[in-house]
């Protein structure tokens, strides 16, 4: 009981503001999309950090990802870039940021492929 008693009254873990994305760029590669995603996170190390982004259709299909596979405590803002396939005729996508504490946020941040 005492120890229950202790985890209620545990002062809860600090976390980071929210991810945001602060740029977009996107450039044709191929059959594919070289997108370039710039995060903004208040990364507290291994607890509390932006852990991924992922490009989706506005109909919340996924059409692809890049894992963040550690935190960025001392780099923010920070880019990193993938190759994603865009299916043709496609012009418009979202953006979305993953946080490894609560997951991907609701925030939706749209994006108009270049020269479409």
């Amino acid at each position: 009981m005492i120890l229950a008693l202790f985890a209620l009254t545990a002062p809860a873990a600090a976390a980071a503001d929210p991810a945001t994305i602060t740029a977009i760029e996107a450039s044709p590669s191929g059959d594919a999309w070289r997108f370039s995603v710039t995060v903004a996170h208040g990364d507290t190390g291994w607890d509390d950090y932006a852990d991924g982004w992922e490009v989706r259709l506005p109909d919340g299909t996924v059409l692809g990802e890049r894992v963040l596979a550690h935190p960025h405590v001392n780099e923010q803002p920070f880019t990193r870039s993938a190759t994603i396939t865009v299916p043709s005729g496609v012009t418009e996508v979202e953006v979305f940021v993953s946080e490894s504490v609560g997951g991907y946020g609701a925030q939706a941040y749209p994006f108009s492929l270049p020269g479409s």
